[in-house]
């Protein structure tokens, strides 16, 4: 009715509740983002887009085929630097408005050094034909969740590069030997092996976390999902989300001396939603 102008007010309420419906120890989170500032957000990732590709057009245009290499150039650069910028403010963001108990989330990440990391691990993993990738998946990890704050609590990942190499490489070799069964197992153990590699620190205390999903629980949650959206000619969407929410935090334990009282609001506000809404752009130029 709004010809898509809703979209940005129609997903912060989705976000709201969703948050809303999940809880640490009795107490909701709370997600603070408005339609405004995801409609502002918009609009300036649109207007840096039309910017972009109305250049390109001109330079195609006037340039022959000089300015359509100086076309494509731009246009490669805008990517390679338009990506990493949406991870790490889109990251800024939704951790900035989020709250649980009074206490927001935050993202101290500096993007001149994400996006170093960024496009540093993506040239080695070209030249490497992938193997990199691993190492690249790490590190780009290990940067962003040792940078993420929740309150006084700092998170970290020790997940290492030639493990999760091992471990992409017997899920891939399996997944083809087992003509495709193994696919979950091999997702159980990458989900797995993120979560048991995560960490916190408040203080004194230290913080684990631990994943207890099994490749069939796997296996039956995406299956069924696929028989509801096939039987429901896909409206029973919003139902497979929720289920899967409540799967993936159904299967994550927490261990350590959690002490709400120690906690301190220490993040703060970041309120420019251009790199969520700029991702969500790239993604669909990519689709």
């Amino acid at each position: 009715m709004t010809l898509g102008i809703y979209y940005p007010w129609g997903k912060a309420k989705v976000s709201r509740y969703l948050h809303s419906e999940t809880e640490l120890e009795g107490e909701p989170f709370v997600f603070h983002g408005t339609g405004k500032e995801m409609f502002i957000g918009f609009i300036k990732s649109v207007g840096l887009f039309i910017v972009v590709y109305g250049t390109v057009g001109i330079l195609v245009s006037l340039g022959g085929e000089f300015g359509a290499v100086l076309g494509g150039l731009l246009l490669i650069v805008f990517f390679a630097l338009g990506i990493p910028y949406a991870i790490h403010s889109s990251m800024r963001y939704q951790t900035s408005r989020t709250s649980w108990n009074n206490v927001h989330w935050g993202y101290r990440g500096k993007l001149k050094t994400f996006i170093q990391k960024f496009l540093g691990g993506y040239f080695l993993t070209v030249i490497t034909l992938g193997i990199y990738g691993s190492w690249y998946v790490q590190t780009l990890r290990k940067y962003v969740i040792g940078h993420t704050r929740f309150g006084n609590i700092e998170f970290d990942y020790q997940g290492d590069g030639m493990e999760y190499f091992l471990l992409n490489l017997k899920g891939i070799l399996l997944t083809i030997c087992t003509l495709g069964i193994y696919f979950f197992w091999y997702n159980k153990e990458v989900f797995n092996y993120t979560i048991n590699h995560i960490s916190a620190k408040h203080g004194e205390e230290d913080i684990t976390f631990t994943s207890e999903l099994t490749g069939g629980a796997l296996l039956v949650q995406v299956l069924t999902n696929l028989l509801l959206l096939i039987f429901t000619l896909g409206i029973a969407f919003p139902w497979v989300i929720v289920r899967d929410l409540r799967f993936v935090y159904s299967n994550i334990r927490l261990s350590g001396n959690f002490n709400v009282e120690k906690l301190e609001d220490t993040e703060t506000a970041y309120n420019d939603a251009m790199g969520e809404e700029l991702g969500g752009l790239i993604e669909s130029a990519f689709e």
